[in-house]
């Protein structure tokens, strides 16, 4: 059974086709990097796997459950995070009370969490090295703890899959890798398929399985060897691409700009 799979998909979104006879598999337990321009489809993917927006064409299937039939048990089994909000520093809400929402759908409206939900929550936050400040407002905290508690909101819904959209958006470079490693590790202790949105390819370079290249078709899908070449990204980016080695790992650079 794959965790995700998309058969001959189109979705048409917002007057314009966003993707266009997209078809792949992934298998649980995978870390895809989805890479890609702006407009070029990687947020709507991941909005058709939570049945936010509904393929014109094709089917989509979640841990082998249809998401036209199976919705309500599906998004039960999927944690997101979406693209960086702002916070109103002056808002009221703890960084413990934004784990719990991750809680909400399994606890149901008008019902007080449980004393299971709390410690789910505690040990959210003891995953991502939160916990101590689990009482500071949330909208005081750095972009980096923002987007850690962020993580503990999703893993508190215990889901089996991880939707990241560019979750390392506007973070300084060291707090990029600590996010990056800090999935990556948490996808290995809990068994956890994951799709990470990214415009920066070599930041996800040592921890993907396979990197799916989008421009409202699927490109390149494949491991970072396969896909990292200058024929194919030239079609990704339409500027010139040169793919040099770091540490033996492949390093894409565009134009005369540096993607890191």
């Amino acid at each position: 059974m794959k965790a995700v799979e998309f058969r001959d998909v189109t979705v048409e979104y917002e007057n314009r086709i966003a993707l266009e006879d997209v078809s792949f598999g992934i298998e649980r337990g995978e870390f895809i990097g989805i890479v890609g321009s702006n407009g070029s489809g990687k947020t709507t993917l991941l909005k058709t796997i939570l049945g936010l927006v509904e393929p014109a064409k094709g089917e989509v299937f979640i841990l082998g459950m249809d998401v036209r039939t199976h919705l309500k048990e599906i998004r039960e089994k999927i944690g997101y995070v979406p693209q960086k909000t702002r916070i109103n520093p002056k808002m009221p809400v703890l960084v413990k009370e934004v784990v719990l929402m991750g809680r909400y759908g399994k606890i149901g409206l008008f019902r007080s969490p449980r004393q299971k939900d709390m410690e789910i929550v505690k040990k959210a936050l003891e995953e991502v090295d939160m916990y101590d400040l689990k009482d500071e407002p949330f909208g005081h905290l750095s972009g980096g703890q923002q987007q850690r508690v962020y993580l503990a909101r999703a893993l508190a819904q215990e889901s089996e899959i991880m939707l990241l959209d560019e979750p390392t958006t506007g973070l300084d470079v060291s707090s990029q890798r600590s996010i990056i490693e800090l999935i990556a590790r948490l996808k290995e202790e809990k068994d956890l398929t994951v799709l990470f949105v990214t415009h920066d390819v070599n930041s996800i370079a040592r921890v993907s399985d396979r990197v799916m290249y989008l421009k409202n078709r699927i490109v390149a899908f494949g491991t970072l060897e396969e896909v990292c070449k200058e024929e194919v990204l030239r079609n990704v980016y339409d500027v010139p691409v040169q793919v040099l080695r770091s540490d033996g790992m492949p390093c894409v650079i565009v134009s005369d700009y540096h993607v890191h």
